[in-house]
């Protein structure tokens, strides 16, 4: 006897669960955009197939967002009283359930004849409405509206902590800039302008050095880079200080090409360099090597100097917050690293005094949400 076997493809239960799964998953990424007209008009479309309704709308104090459902003649009519039917939930944040004499509009063959108007909710705060429409109003229904409305709710919370989080990193690298920019100038412009009357031409291009380096360390084109050009910063940024300091400082670059169009957070790379070069050079010469090395997922970046080194708890004070002159900007970007990718991914500092010091730091290849400005 032989057993023949059968494909399982589930019960309609499991199916039911995996398509209500699925279509969430549709609606969330334009959900996390924030509920703007553009976002609700795309979400709406799966959250109707949620509810299984013949329409539904979102609306604001402002009026509606999104509608999605029954067209012509019957569209008009709805639309236009959709921001009336949702002005008391609104207000008082209750779900409401309307009848015919408060949805119907007249025509007996237009499927909508009831609705269910659930809020939306963050922060303890009813920011929109979810009106579902259909032909006759259950339990069921008003209960899917308004687990529906808590999801969104969610979504929406979610979408205003990314806009804090964005808000909190551009104050951080607003901050970065301040305290970066006073150190690196003035000794920029010095070493520039001991050359004006012995090697013009030098001065010249250490001008334009400069000016590259500032425009890019100064622009406003948001959060996020490559390595690639990350690092061309951090070349420019040591040709203005070994016009300053000449041979006493030695750099090496250990650069996997595979790891360059890595997109990392906007200065991340040269206020640690800055660091070692500060660092590096206090005993009157110094080395430094960066390495950018390929870790499968993972791009590995470290930037090492054979200087004095610092005491462990001068730097673990920096990376908590502690104002620290010997290190500029190192607990800022450490903070903006844990900020985008999570607390496992921020700086990793060995040092001990008389022992250099070296700072290393992972970043995924691939991490939703980042991508590099243009």
């Amino acid at each position: 006897m032989f057993a023949r076997r059968r494909k399982h493809f589930g019960t309609p239960a499991d199916k039911a669960t995996y398509a209500t799964l699925h279509t969430a998953s549709l609606a969330s990424p334009h959900l996390r955009e924030g509920l703007t007209p553009a976002a609700a008009g795309k979400a709406s479309r799966h959250l109707r197939d949620l509810l299984g309704t013949a329409a539904i709308a979102i609306c604001d104090s402002s009026g509606v967002l999104a509608w999605d459902g029954v067209g012509g003649p019957y569209e008009s009519n709805h639309r236009r009283d959709a921001k009336d039917l949702a002005a008391p939930t609104l207000r008082s944040g209750r779900t409401a359930v309307l009848g015919a004499h408060d949805v119907a509009c007249g025509d007996p063959q237009c499927p909508i004849r009831t609705a269910v108007v659930a809020p939306i909710v963050t922060e303890e705060r009813v920011v929109a409405v979810l009106v579902a429409y259909s032909n006759s109003t259950s339990a069921a229904l008003v209960r899917a509206t308004e687990e529906v409305a808590r999801w969104v709710s969610g979504q929406v919370e979610l979408a205003e902590l990314n806009k804090e989080r964005t808000r909190a990193m551009e104050a951080e690298l607003r901050a970065l800039r301040a305290q970066i920019s006073p150190h690196f100038i003035y000794n920029a412009l010095a070493a520039i302008a001991s050359f004006v009357r012995t090697d013009p031409e030098r001065a010249r291009e250490l001008l334009l050095e400069f000016a590259d380096f500032s425009r890019y360390a100064l622009r406003r084109g948001g959060e996020f880079t490559t390595l690639a050009d990350e690092l061309r910063n951090v070349e420019r940024y040591l040709v203005l200080e070994q016009a300053r300091f000449g041979e006493r400082l030695k750099v090496s670059l250990q650069i996997a090409p595979e790891v360059l169009p890595v997109v990392i957070p906007f200065l991340v790379v040269q206020p640690l360099v800055e660091n070692a070069v500060r660092h590096g050079l206090e005993s009157g010469a110094g080395s430094i090597t960066i390495r950018a090395r390929d870790r499968i997922n993972e791009a590995e970046i470290s930037v090492e100097d054979d200087g004095a080194g610092s005491d462990p708890e001068v730097i673990r004070a920096a990376l908590s917050g502690g104002s620290s002159s010997d290190s500029v900007g190192l607990g800022n970007v450490d903070a903006r690293l844990r900020q985008v990718y999570g607390d496992t991914y921020g700086l990793v500092v060995e040092t001990a005094l008389d022992a250099g010091t070296k700072v290393t730091f992972r970043i995924p290849k691939y991490s939703s949400g980042v991508h590099a400005s243009p």
